[in-house]
């Protein structure tokens, strides 16, 4: 059974950082497209930053380029989300995501949240300005 569960969310100013975390279980952790996606209220999921934990190939929304780095620990199975220069338009819902033994993805498909199967709880982040 797979399972993901985030932590590390909370409510921090503008300018500041915060790290989530995600624990992954139940599948080959190492054979996996990794991301995060985040989603805030009236609008459309998205995504923010993916990895391939085999290779360790990252991909990155625009939006987030130079502040958002993704990262893993494959020995605990987690990966990571380091968010510095927050801004108050990322405040959203963050969801950790998994495609185990996926097809290799597009630059464009790889951020698309309907190509991954298995989601975690979400984490919510709040940027006040």
């Amino acid at each position: 059974q797979v399972q993901l569960v985030e932590s590390g969310g909370g409510s921090v100013q503008a300018g500041g950082s915060l790290r989530l975390s995600c624990a992954a279980s139940g599948y080959t952790y190492s054979r996996a497209y990794m991301g995060w996606f985040r989603q805030a209220p009236g609008k459309e999921r998205e995504g923010v930053a993916v990895i391939y934990t085999g290779s360790g190939r990252t991909y990155y929304a625009d939006s987030v380029k130079g502040r958002f780095t993704i990262s893993q620990d494959n020995a605990k199975n987690t990966l990571y989300l380091q968010m510095n220069s927050l801004k108050p338009e990322d405040t959203a819902m963050y969801y950790c995501a998994a495609a185990p033994g996926a097809v290799p993805y597009s630059v464009y498909a790889v951020l698309q949240p309907h190509e991954y199967n298995y989601w975690g709880q979400g984490t919510q982040v709040t940027v006040s300005s």
